[in-house]
């Protein structure tokens, strides 16, 4: 069985622009969270700076993220990202440590 996958993906945008990520992020949370195998996408804000987010996706396997990748929808918003974000995006996958 496929184990899921968590990635944390920290996201600056050029100074003041801010606000036009959390706009996209709007737009396309309800479809990818839509999306077979989506467990968790979330926006979050760094405390003290309005131009730097950190993104939360569970995917409940890697072909469901390969999937998401290439999904059309995806595949707009990266070609979109550029105008409002000072650089690619840095991509983190984490494992969960969490002791129950």
């Amino acid at each position: 069985m496929s184990q899921p996958v968590r990635l944390h993906i920290l996201i600056t945008t050029l100074p003041g622009r801010g606000q036009e990520q959390v706009d996209a992020f709007e737009r396309l949370a309800p479809i990818v969270r839509a999306e077979e195998g989506c467990l968790q996408y979330d926006l979050h804000r760094v405390v003290g700076d309005p131009d730097q987010f950190v993104l939360v996706e569970l995917w409940a396997s890697r072909e469901a993220l390969a999937a998401h990748d290439v999904t059309a929808h995806m595949v707009a918003a990266d070609a979109a990202s550029p105008g409002f974000r000072a650089g690619p995006a840095q991509v983190i996958e984490v494992e969960d440590q969490s002791v129950a």
